[in-house]
């Protein structure tokens, strides 16, 4: 699976997707598949601060508990409501249902920092 293109790629397997001031933020395909089956995914709740590099949460596997981190500093505004009920659906569609949390950032430019999709799929994909 390509990662898309409209969003930027940490070296620790999180992806970033800036609309207006609010960041989406998930883990990628190849994330899942170092993972294998996930389990259990707990973010942290809406309205929580994070600072730029932060935690956000963990996803646990049948391997493995990873923590989530953001590139960018704010406040969790949304959480998938699906990962309480379904944390599958990370292994299903980890770039689109399976997003974990919404961060309201008033500056989005660390996103600068982090990989494109090419240079991602080149280095892990």
């Amino acid at each position: 699976m390509t990662p898309p293109d409209d969003r930027r790629y940490s070296e620790s397997h999180e992806w970033h997707r800036l609309d207006g001031d609010t960041v989406t933020l998930g883990v990628t395909k190849f994330a899942v598949d170092e993972l294998t089956d996930i389990t259990y995914a707990e973010m942290k709740p809406a309205g929580t601060a994070i600072e730029p590099g932060g935690s956000v949460g963990e996803i646990e596997s049948v391997k493995a508990t990873a923590d989530v981190y953001s590139a960018v500093g704010g406040e969790i505004v949304e959480v998938n409501p699906r990962l309480a009920d379904d944390p599958s659906v990370l292994n299903t569609d980890p770039y689109g249902e399976g997003w974990l949390v919404r961060i309201k950032t008033a500056d989005p430019s660390p996103l600068d920092r982090l990989m494109d999709a090419k240079t991602y799929a080149s280095k892990h994909e």
